[in-house]
């Protein structure tokens, strides 16, 4: 008589029981914890995962977070492996694609709030400073976004010489600065509103306009422009 095969683990049915709610349309009703677990269900499909996802969870502070972290900070903790890292970023990388779309075929200037929300997706949990330059054409389409310089936890260099030789190569007609405050606080320094002069008066020489100075802190951000600083 041949033997009854063995029964599913628990956790199978879990699995099951959350694919038929994402599948079904109740994904709104998912704790942040179960989106988690069924991601790393996908790397590591013989594993319980609800209790790695609930340790990320605890570790990280938030989903958005979690996804945002650097894969050594998500190494470092026991259980996750390379492919496990790999389904966290994908969602990140894929939300950080979608965000952009909506700006990418279109003046940025028209479509400003579409690019706050991708810049604080892409720069608000990064835990060191990052300054990126995006370098638009004459109708202000971006035609380039480079990461200028990363720095310590609480600094980083903006290079006036190197941002206008850049724009120069790429033909850009304008650019906008944006760089994050790791300290979660977006107000800009005064070194922050030195250098902004200072580039908007060289870049403006060579007839670049430097359309703003963005700064990404976890509580907001905030615009130079609009705070008369430029």
């Amino acid at each position: 008589m041949a033997d009854a095969p063995a029964p599913l683990p628990d956790h199978a049915g879990h699995r099951s029981r959350l694919r038929a709610r994402l599948l079904g349309g109740d994904a709104d009703g998912m704790a942040d914890y179960e989106l988690v677990e069924y991601l790393l269900a996908l790397a590591i499909p013989r594993r319980d995962t609800k209790p790695l996802a609930k340790t990320l969870l605890r570790e990280f502070g938030s989903f958005a977070q979690l996804v945002s972290a650097d894969p050594e900070s998500l190494r470092r903790i026991d259980g996750m492996g390379d492919g496990a890292i790999a389904a966290l970023k994908i969602v990140q990388q894929a939300s950080l694609r979608m965000l952009k779309g909506e700006f990418r075929e279109k003046p940025l200037l028209s479509s400003w709030d579409a690019l706050l929300d991708w810049l604080r997706a892409d720069m608000g949990p990064i835990e060191v400073e990052r300054v990126r330059v995006l370098y638009l054409n004459s109708r202000n389409m971006l035609i380039r976004d480079e990461v200028a310089s990363e720095g310590s936890i609480d600094q980083s260099a903006i290079y006036v010489r190197e941002v206008v030789k850049r724009a120069l190569e790429l033909g850009a007609a304008a650019i906008i600065i944006v760089h994050n405050h790791p300290s979660g606080n977006p107000e800009p320094s005064r070194q922050d509103i030195a250098i902004t002069r200072d580039l908007a008066d060289a870049a403006g020489r060579l007839g670049i306009a430097l359309h703003d100075h963005i700064i990404i802190g976890g509580s907001g951000h905030r615009s130079l422009r609009a705070l008369g600083l430029l």
